[in-house]
């Protein structure tokens, strides 16, 4: 396949790049600084731009099979801005299939299952903008004619592959306290040839 794959340079994406290129996937990047990028592959195109600029987004699309975000939200309003440029990219070249890696705030709180979990007491976080600008993300995603699907790890350290985890649709597994970036990384990955989770948020936790 040809995956588009944004947010290449941070913890989890620049995991999804190793995956998708060990399995012999051509693998585009878009990436606002190229030499952050350590791997040579003859299956890896770098397009140097930013995921706020609509030309640079239409240019990395090109000939893509299927888009992976793993954007994070960096203090920013990037998350919400950049998504109406992607889908509207998406949808001009004809790719219908966007995983994303949201966070597990945006999942339903199980002690109140008509808000979401940061919108709850189940959320321990003090502060909840990076939660507020996912939601922005999933309202979008929600309206478009996409397949999408949005991955939500709860406390995600370095850690190691573990292989084995627990993902529940739109609630984060019961009891689940972390995932780790690499599993995180390669649940996301697995999707790609995945229709279990189109049109919908998972929690992932071990």
């Amino acid at each position: 396949m040809n995956i588009l794959i944004l947010g290449a340079t941070g913890r989890v994406g620049s995991q999804i790049v190793t995956y998708a290129l060990h399995d012999r996937h051509h693998v585009t990047v878009l990436v606002r600084t190229p030499e952050k990028i350590q791997i040579n592959s003859n299956n890896l195109t770098i397009v140097q731009g930013n995921v706020l600029n609509e030309n640079d987004i239409v240019r990395a699309m090109d000939g893509i099979d299927v888009v992976i975000s793993a954007l994070n939200t960096d203090g920013t309003t990037t998350l919400s801005e950049s998504m109406p440029l992607i889908i509207k990219a998406m949808e001009n070249e004809g790719i219908q299939r966007i995983i994303t890696i949201g966070t597990a705030g945006i999942l339903q709180s199980r002690t109140t299952p008509s808000i979401l979990r940061y919108q709850s007491s189940e959320s321990k976080r003090k502060s909840t903008r990076a939660a507020e600008e996912h939601h922005k993300v999933y309202d979008i995603l929600k309206q478009s004619s996409l397949d999408w699907t949005i991955v939500c790890p709860t406390y995600l350290p370095d850690g190691e592959r573990e292989g084995q985890y627990r993902i529940e649709r739109n609630f984060l597994p019961e009891g689940g306290t972390k995932i780790s970036v690499p599993d995180t990384a390669e649940f996301t990955y697995r999707q790609i040839e995945s229709k279990d989770y189109v049109q919908s948020r998972v929690g992932i936790a071990y």
